[in-house]
């Protein structure tokens, strides 16, 4: 008996049911959603290979989709994506799993009115624009729950541009935010006002670079195209404390408290 006993756990311990094994799984679609099979056709079927519990992945592994369109890597628990990247044919991050939290997705939003409410939305307006209905900008890239989150492109119907970072729907980090009259800043934002440094640059050559605070000049360098230069305080967008110089680096003047001397 004692040695049948054994004989038993030795069997147990080895089973592909019960034990942690690495191994291959295949995906299906049914009637209750997604499953895995331990048989299928790779060419057909999306396959998973990796770590597997109780013929469930859980582990670190990999699911490959058939004419590679996409590929999910990282880490599975108990059958569950945990920590996983989605990645497309191009190598693209467009989702991923943190903590089994589906947290991220690139994507398209369009921020504009549905029925007079302001917002990101999932689908373009395509009906009779009014001021309740319609869409400002179209923004591509990085999503977390419905707001642009990550790296991201705003573009506007006039042909204006935001390329950079966001945080809860707003732009927040560096980025790149180019007008179409030709202007462009490159710089910091926070709650989607030029804050930090950045530099302005205008469409007659003129340039600014420097401090930015709550959206306006706070303390920089004005450059005109023809080589002068302002280097001071700004005051609610205004030259306020600060020395000119000529293009030879001469002083020429000085604006104190707003007024030029």
């Amino acid at each position: 008996m004692k040695h049948l006993l054994i004989i038993l756990s030795l069997l147990l311990l080895s089973s592909p049911v019960i034990g942690k094994e690495t191994g291959v799984l295949y995906l299906y679609e049914s009637s209750s959603g997604f499953v895995l099979k331990s048989f299928g056709d790779g060419k057909v079927h999306p396959k998973y290979e990796g770590k597997i519990t109780n013929r469930k992945p859980n582990g670190f592994g990999v699911l490959t989709y058939p004419y590679g369109e996409k590929s999910v890597v990282g880490e599975w628990k108990n059958g569950k994506e945990w920590n996983t990247k989605h990645k497309n044919k191009d190598g693209k991050i467009i989702g991923k799993f943190e903590d089994g939290e589906w947290i991220l997705k690139w994507g398209v939003l369009y921020f504009g009115f549905r029925n007079g409410k302001v917002g990101y939305y999932t689908v373009k307006w395509e009906g009779f624009e009014s001021e309740d209905n319609r869409d400002f900008s179209k923004y591509e890239g990085e999503i977390k729950i419905g707001f642009p989150n990550g790296q991201g492109i705003l573009t506007f119907p006039d042909g204006e541009k935001y390329e950079g970072e966001y945080k809860d729907g707003e732009r927040n980090g560096q980025g790149t935010y180019t007008w179409n009259d030709g202007g462009k800043y490159i710089g910091e934002y926070k709650n989607s006002l030029k804050n930090g440094q950045g530099t302005y640059t205008f469409l007659n050559g003129d340039k600014f670079e420097g401090e930015w605070k709550e959206g306006e000049q706070d303390e920089g360098t004005h450059t005109w195209s023809d080589g002068y230069k302002y280097v001071g305080s700004w005051k609610r967008g205004q030259m306020w404390n600060g020395i000119y110089y000529d293009n030879k680096g001469n002083i020429f003047g000085k604006q104190v408290n707003g007024v030029q001397q």
